[in-house]
């Protein structure tokens, strides 16, 4: 890929995407939730409170939650400094509660893990571990150092010490296993939201490239006629002024730029070719169409078609889809650069199925990486100098947008290594390197019976 698509997957680690009117509203269901609680302690369970101080921390919340309110616009959003300061005051405010209540014999010491939870959902991991210190030093002081729950009586209430230790250990496992679980789980879903994004501006491209070389070819198509008309009378022309050569010279000037537009138009047409009359192509022309960029790339490109029992004459006419292209070309293009000295593409058919391999006699894919061919952001990065792939920087998508795109048109697709695959094949003891099988059932992709001899008449202007 290109440097410039990594610029949209970048602007989400950079912060300024959290609302503060919603760390506002949390911390309002706080307060409410603080103050039942000293509430109905106090009122229903006759426990003596450190009342007034109580209310004089969550009274600080509420100042805070008023002066977010009133002195910042409504849709401000908080850079990751700012979340973090934010989510690190109701902590602090959370384990002075908690100070005045009886410390980790209160039950609701648990609480403690939320603000780490937060932070592992929306900041990063340097300050999601940094917030979980935090946690894990507060419920450390509350172990010695709190004010003790009594009743009206005088009674103090305290659980044993070795449960105490044993909410400690809790709270503690609980900071690190739901910060590091709810860790993975949020850059899983931005890694795989990144890649579907990359994967839709790969196709959008693609369209974009088919629909100019529609275009491009639609206007070829439509200019022939007269440009063969024009050619043909200034052709007919210069034979008749022949008794005067400044007229001639004019006509034959005429016929040789009508060719140079013909020659211009037919190699802007190579790019992309969508009009009414390539909406289908025969499976060969699709692969080698695909495999075209990288013919001359310095790696030899063999194409081995009906490979096995099949039939050249019989191959099935496909849809020419965009996706499947640009699939296509992604792994030719991955096989190409690793490749030593060749490359070598199947293709083969049968009433129900329609098969492409692509392999190469270089390195292959790592053992240990096998199983997780597709998934997206991940590469081998090639060493300085590598001449496997010099100067190759990927963001490991090529693999990842290549398989998407062709599951997208019903592919199933197989990656293996060739020195396993085929070690008792002698024919194919020189395909060492990776090795991909891209299989679709033939309803699938296979054009429409007799839609390649179906009369289509003058081409179409585009739809928005």
């Amino acid at each position: 890929m290109v440097d410039h698509t990594a610029a949209p997957f970048k602007s989400r680690q950079s912060g300024s995407w959290i609302r503060l009117r919603t760390l506002v509203l949390l911390r309002w269901w706080a307060i409410v939730g603080q103050a039942s609680a000293l509430i109905i302690a106090e009122r229903f369970y006759d426990l003596n409170l450190e009342i007034g101080l109580c209310f004089l921390v969550i009274g600080v919340s509420i100042v805070s939650n008023l002066v977010a309110a009133f002195v910042f616009a409504e849709n401000k959003r908080l850079s990751e400094q700012d979340t973090l300061l934010v989510v690190l005051f109701d902590m602090l405010q959370l384990g002075l509660l908690l100070y005045l209540t009886g410390g980790l014999n209160n039950p609701f010491s648990i609480l403690i893990v939320g603000p780490v939870t937060v932070s592992a959902s929306a900041l990063s991991s340097r300050s999601t571990a940094f917030l979980g210190l935090m946690a894990i030093l507060i419920v450390s002081v509350l172990m010695q150092f709190y004010l003790p729950l009594r009743t009206e009586q005088g009674f103090i209430l305290r659980v044993p010490d070795v449960f105490r230790f044993g909410n400690w250990v809790a709270i503690v496992i609980a900071v690190v296993f739901l910060g590091v679980y709810s860790r993975w789980i949020v850059q899983e879903m931005h890694g795989m939201s990144d890649a579907l994004q990359a994967t839709q501006m790969a196709l959008a491209r693609e369209q974009k490239l088919t629909d100019l070389g529609g275009v491009v070819a639609a206007a070829a198509h439509e200019l022939g006629t007269p440009l063969a008309t024009i050619k043909l009378a200034s052709a007919e022309l210069a034979e008749e002024l022949c008794d005067s050569p400044d007229l001639r010279e004019d006509a034959l000037l005429i016929v040789a730029q009508t060719d140079r537009c013909r020659d211009i138009l037919r190699s802007m047409g190579r790019a992309g070719k969508d009009d009414l009359h390539l909406r289908t192509a025969p499976l060969t022309a699709l692969v080698e169409e695909a495999a075209e960029p990288h013919v001359d790339r310095g790696k030899q490109i063999h194409f081995d078609h009906a490979a096995g029992e099949g039939d050249i004459m019989s191959q099935p006419n496909v849809l020419r889809r965009p996706e499947v292209v640009h699939g296509l070309r992604n792994l030719i293009q991955n096989a190409v650069d690793f490749a030593r000295e060749n490359v070598w593409v199947e293709s083969s058919w049968t009433d129900d199925t329609i098969t492409l391999r692509i392999m190469d006699d270089g390195r292959g894919y790592p053992p240990h990486l096998l199983g997780r061919i597709g998934d997206p952001f991940m590469r081998r990065r090639a060493p300085v100098g590598d001449p496997q792939r010099p100067g190759y920087e990927g963001m490991g998508l090529g693999l990842f947008i290549a398989k998407t795109l062709l599951e997208r048109s019903g592919a199933d697709l197989s990656f293996a290594n060739g020195s396993e695959s085929f070690k008792s094949q002698q024919s194919h003891s020189a395909r060492t390197g990776a090795f991909v099988e891209v299989t679709w059932n033939r309803d699938a992709i296979a054009a429409p019976s007799g839609a390649e001899s179906t009369p289509l008449g003058q081409n179409q202007p585009f739809k928005a």
